[in-house]
């Protein structure tokens, strides 16, 4: 049996991964290694708590140190990597803690896994041979679309917040292991995800969070900040499709095919809580939406090509943006009830 080490398994993304992995594949032991900062719940995984092919350890990727223990102590054969600070805004007010996790952390894992695995540059030590590092990025690291056109794998970098420039730096990191030093990398690069357990400060929780609430449900700007949006399954399944079947040294773009602006998701969400969950006190939650001041240097427009996975891998995302809106919203209704 294989340990598979998952950081940032507390997260959005990598809960549901973890959840959908131990459902998939009884021949892995997952190590989670999560510090559990604002972005990490350990709630988010109570349903795994009692799997015996499951082990939490808490713990930060930037201590090499313990990175170094958990190589060691589980014969780790496979990272993927989640683990980042990834809120935009906190990036903007504090972006020192966005370079040393996303940065150093991600040098600490690229390198921990050299270590373990390899006698010397393109030369793995014949017990991990094929084991892989899959690194988790973010179409931010694009910079931002025109009105048209789509970020392809190809797409030259222009990452414009702190946190794109440290998640670009990371990309960057795990590139030069491969080409330097031969580990087995793959990258993805995945667009705006959706769905159960996203943290709560993030667009469409805030939207349902505040509408149950009765609060001011804000929106940055004129609200037409365009994001290609991802069921966070099917986002999943790609990760699990590369991470398998992935060429080394590979660079996969995941998005859902689904543009839509700010206006349109609060539209849509207000529109379901209606008919789901109306209001006693206003006729409709869409006299909730607020617009704020907007973000610096926000970027205007994201959009995926996801014809590389496709062809390739053959991926598709099993589901539409109104299957899986209608998912989340229910999942959130039970959630703040």
């Amino acid at each position: 049996m294989k340990s598979l080490l998952i950081t940032g398994g507390a997260g959005f993304i990598g809960s549901n991964f973890i959840a959908y992995f131990l459902e998939n594949y009884p021949d892995y032991k997952l190590i989670n290694l999560d510090l559990l900062t604002y972005a990490g719940n350990s709630e988010n995984l109570s349903e795994c708590e009692v799997n015996p092919l499951y082990k939490f350890i808490h713990g930060d990727i930037c201590d090499f140190e313990l990175v170094q223990g958990v190589f060691s102590e589980y014969d780790i054969r496979g990272v993927i990597h989640f683990a980042a600070e990834s809120h935009v805004d906190h990036s903007i007010s504090n972006p020192g803690v966005f370079i040393e996790t996303n940065v150093k952390g991600t040098y600490n894992l690229v390198q921990a896994a050299k270590e373990h695995w390899m006698n010397e540059p393109f030369e793995y030590k014949s017990e991990y041979a094929g084991c892989r590092f899959h690194h988790i990025s973010t179409d931010e690291v694009y910079g931002s679309l025109a009105d048209t056109g789509l970020f392809t794998e190809t797409t030259a970098y222009a990452p414009n917040s702190p946190y794109s420039a440290s998640k670009a730096s990371a990309d960057m990191i795990v590139r030069a292991y491969r080409k330097t030093y031969g580990l087995n990398t793959v990258i993805t690069n995945c667009s705006n995800n959706y769905g159960p357990k996203q943290h709560a400060e993030k667009l469409i929780p805030t939207i349902i969070r505040k509408a149950l609430n009765h609060e001011p449900i804000p929106i940055y700007g004129d609200g037409k900040n365009i994001r290609d949006w991802l069921y966070v399954l099917d986002h999943c399944r790609g990760i699990d499709l590369v991470f398998h079947h992935g060429k080394t040294g590979g660079v996969y773009n995941i998005g859902g095919g689904n543009e839509r602006d700010n206006l349109c998701i609060v539209d849509e969400i207000c529109s379901m809580l209606d008919r789901l969950k109306p209001s006693n006190t206003v006729k409709s939650y869409k006299h909730l939406i607020t617009f704020v001041d907007d973000r610096a240097g926000h970027d205007r427009r994201y959009a995926i090509d996801s014809t590389k996975i496709q062809t390739q891998l053959g991926w598709q995302a099993e589901e539409s943006f109104e299957s899986g809106i209608l998912k989340t919203v229910e999942w959130y209704i039970e959630k703040y009830g």
